[in-house]
């Protein structure tokens, strides 16, 4: 009986267990997990859960009996430590496990300060597992204060909790503005307001010289001279693909695990899907770190280890909740050239171009422009920027043009 192994027990990891079993494979399939938690999901940690509007089973991304109704050896606090190509075998938690076919969802991990500069402090703290954020939530408490680096996603979202929480934060970001390296300087100008409305000090064009304090952090210096007193960290610096199991086995890695159209490695029955994996997009190569893209991913890989051979064709979205606001995302921005800039009542959208071709749209509070724009992209049609731009435009009609 044929046996395939996933080793990554996230998001992908379990959307591409259960979509095997939904295609009728009823081989032999192990799910080995780091963790001592079912999957689970990981964008509301660092929202309802840190706020305690969310209990951890309801993190779960399936039950626990669904991988045992399913068939589903689900090894859960296992790490895996090697993986022998030759002879199909992984060892993982003391193990010697036999796969005839190996996905890798190994997703991805959160970048740290060094220990030179006081990453390795007592209060230091990353948001990306429930551990994490355990660890983080007794000193998330009213009128403390919590310095904040890094001005992405990652940290914005902490800052939005923290400050609404009744924290006393303070954000710094090393690049001129916030969110610089993923949004027009439109969507950074909307969401500096917004956290400036709720009391965040944010400061922009400053670096982090080294955190303060004996065993446990108490303060900062910042690269303009100025000095902090803090009571914890969030550090919120980015990630980089979990690539080091593949890597130590001789699969090919480019910005992650690289694997083709299909989802195959360098290895014919080795296969990868999630934030660890690269796959060729318009030319180039590209990870996606997001949930849309793990579950979609994850399942064309499913149908392709059982011979689907079918192609991957991402339409990227994402999402970003802070205080009242939902950001949603469509397509992605590399290469615009122009902002178009919608008011619509009390929601806002900015359009991307390059030239006449739209290329994506940032939404906030504005779920129609949102779904038009996503469905634009999704048919290849570009509205002209000034159409856009006029408010008089009904967008829907856009579509059938």
């Amino acid at each position: 009986m044929s046996h395939i192994v996933v080793i990554g027990a996230g998001q992908a990891g379990s959307a591409l267990v259960a979509k095997l079993r939904a295609l009728d494979f009823t081989g032999k399939i192990t799910l080995i997990g780091e963790e001592g938690v079912p999957p689970y999901q990981r964008p509301p940690l660092s929202k309802k859960y840190l706020l305690g509007e969310m209990e951890v089973e309801r993190l779960y991304l399936r039950p626990e009996s669904f991988y045992q109704d399913n068939g589903i050896d689900l090894l859960l606090s296992d790490t895996a430590v090697s993986i022998d190509r030759a002879d199909k075998v992984v060892v993982a938690g003391g193990k010697a496990i036999a796969y005839d076919q190996l996905a890798l969802t190994t997703g991805s991990v959160p970048r740290r300060l060094p220990g030179s500069i006081g990453g390795t402090l007592e209060g230091v703290h990353v948001v990306r597992t429930l551990a994490d954020v355990d660890e983080m939530a007794p000193a998330c408490v009213e009128g403390a204060r919590v310095l904040i680096i890094g001005g992405g996603y990652i940290g914005l979202e902490a800052a939005a909790v923290a400050a609404s929480r009744g924290l006393n934060v303070t954000l710094v970001e090393m690049a001129d503005r916030i969110l610089q390296r993923v949004a027009a300087p439109e969507t950074s100008d909307f969401f500096r307001d917004l956290h400036k409305g709720h009391g965040v000090d944010m400061r922009e064009g400053v670096g982090l010289t080294r955190l303060l304090g004996e065993g446990h952090v108490t303060g900062a210096e910042l690269s303009d001279g100025t000095v902090l007193d803090v009571d914890f960290v969030i550090v919120g610096v980015g990630i980089t693909p979990a690539t080091e199991l593949a890597e130590a086995a001789g699969v090919t890695i480019d910005n992650g695990i690289a694997v083709d159209e299909f989802g195959r490695t360098s290895d014919p029955v080795i296969w990868s899907a999630g934030d660890c994996a690269s796959f060729p997009y318009k030319g180039n190569r590209m990870r996606l770190e997001s949930v849309q893209n793990a579950i979609d991913q994850a399942e064309l890989v499913a149908a392709n280890m059982l011979g689907a051979e079918k192609a991957y064709a991402p339409y990227p979205w994402f999402w970003s909740d802070q205080y009242d606001v939902k950001l949603q995302i469509a397509g992605l921005n590399t290469g615009y050239d122009r902002v178009v800039v919608r008011n619509d009542g009390d929601g806002q959208s900015h359009w991307y171009y390059a030239g006449e071709t739209l290329l994506a749209v940032d939404a906030m509070n504005d779920p129609r422009a949102y779904m038009i724009g996503k469905r634009l992209l999704e048919m290849g049609k570009s509205p002209s920027p000034d159409l856009i731009a006029d408010p008089a435009t009904e967008l829907k009609p856009l579509l059938k043009a």
